[in-house]
């Protein structure tokens, strides 16, 4: 989505983590392993389907824990919903995937491109997440703290 200056919308994160990329990439292509590091803080994951080749696709349930959060979610009360496909997945390099979340809102609609992006160090792997097309009824800060978020339990989780 652009904004009104025309300027495409792009929500990013990073971080380094302290394992190989072999070992990140391998957590992007199991449904029981990404199911339990993508969840940002404060939700829970379910997967439906998940089929991680180039043109597979997935579907995600996404939960917001606590009765707290009952009036979020952008497909059902406290729920978010993705459809996804894998559009590029290039061994311990780079995973690219576009969703659309299940909704009747139409601020979000439309499909996002996320791109994962790994990056060898010395001490471990640099990864980097860009989210194009980000539909606008998300926020921005809210957005990048999700994504932070995400890259603190693969971090967690690979280390």
């Amino acid at each position: 989505m652009a904004d009104s200056s025309g300027k495409k919308r792009i929500d990013s994160a990073a971080r380094m983590i302290k394992a190989s990329p072999q070992t990140i990439y391998q957590a992007f292509t199991d449904p029981k392993t990404w199911v339990s590091w993508l969840p940002p803080e404060g939700m829970s994951g379910q997967i439906d389907t998940f089929d991680a080749r180039e043109g597979g696709t997935y579907r995600m349930v996404l939960t917001y824990i606590g009765t707290d959060h009952a009036n979020l979610g952008k497909s059902l009360a406290g729920t978010d919903i993705v459809q996804g496909k894998f559009l590029a997945l290039v061994p311990n390099k780079k995973i690219v995937q576009c969703f659309e979340f299940e909704s009747d809102d139409p601020v979000y609609g439309g499909q996002m491109r996320m791109t994962w992006t790994l990056t060898a160090l010395a001490e471990g792997t640099e990864v980097a997440v860009d989210c194009e097309d980000v539909p606008e009824g998300i926020r921005q800060e809210d957005h990048e703290a999700g994504l932070r978020s995400t890259l603190e339990n693969l971090a967690v989780f690979t280390e």
